[in-house]
């Protein structure tokens, strides 16, 4: 599928790898402004990476692809709204400062009314189900969910497992659904990790968890995103788990099915 005259809903837009699929998905195909770029994403840091929790669940990104029917069926060409030549975005994220900040770059980018931010708290169904109709709302319909808002919160365990794992856009409308499994990014997010009241019990570890950083390697998240136009742009893939490391980048994780032996 092709990303241009698409539109794609990015949860976790503002910030980091969800801020540069944003980018990916605007740039895809699309003439950029001569305006001056709003400048890289987040700046290099000495270290940069999760704690393990986040390597083993958070910083997984689900994409669902297709028309989720019926919610999200595409409106009729008599309903009015013009079908888009480029791809648009609807970045959410529950940081409003954040979100506001980074439409205002992007509008410097590429042009304004490609992209609209709403802040929506991914935990809370009401919102999350607002966001959506909002989006079909404002752009007339919605062809791609990238499921990536997490955090780091080790102290509020609960609410870091809510985000991470269980809150998604999931019902079964018959769309596309892979996952992308990313190893060490250069985030504002990692920053947290010398922070006594995000990382909770594991602060003890941190300078273990750097020295696993240097070793493995730290990507940018640009790199990220373009596995996950890899992903949409590929009609084949389906149920597939896209690994990106730094040693070996973007490729996929094979199953070997083990055969079933009774022990009867």
């Amino acid at each position: 599928m092709h990303v241009n005259g698409k539109v794609a809903l990015v949860t976790g837009g503002a910030q980091g790898i969800g801020r540069a699929f944003v980018q990916a998905l605007l740039g895809k195909g699309a003439k950029v402004s001569p305006r001056e770029s709003p400048g890289p994403l987040p700046p290099a840091l000495t270290f940069s990476s999760v704690p393990w929790a986040w390597v083993t669940a958070a910083r997984r990104v689900r994409l669902c692809e297709g028309a989720l029917r019926p919610l999200l069926r595409p409106p009729a060409r008599s309903s009015g709204f013009p079908l888009p030549s480029r791809a648009q975005v609807a970045l959410l994220d529950r940081n409003s400062e954040a979100g506001q900040q980074s439409k205002a770059a992007l509008d410097e980018q590429f042009e304004a009314q490609r992209t609209v931010f709403i802040q929506c708290d991914v935990t809370d169904q009401e919102q999350l189900k607002g966001a959506f109709k909002k989006v079909i709302e404002h752009f007339g319909r919605l062809d791609i969910v990238v499921n990536n808002a997490g955090v780091n919160n080790e102290k509020d365990w609960e609410s870091t497992i809510q985000i991470n794992l269980l809150a998604a856009s999931m019902e079964n409308y018959g769309v596309r659904l892979n996952t992308i499994c990313p190893g060490f990014v250069n985030t504002p997010i990692l920053q947290s990790i010398d922070k006594e009241e995000n990382m909770g019990q594991y602060y003890s570890y941190k300078d273990e968890i750097k020295s696993m950083m240097q070793f493995y390697g730290v990507m940018d998240p640009s790199i990220i995103a373009q596995g996950l136009i890899t992903i949409i742009e590929d009609d084949t893939l389906n149920g597939e788990v896209m690994k990106i490391t730094a040693s070996q980048g973007i490729h996929f994780q094979e199953y070997n099915q083990t055969p079933f032996t009774s022990k009867r």
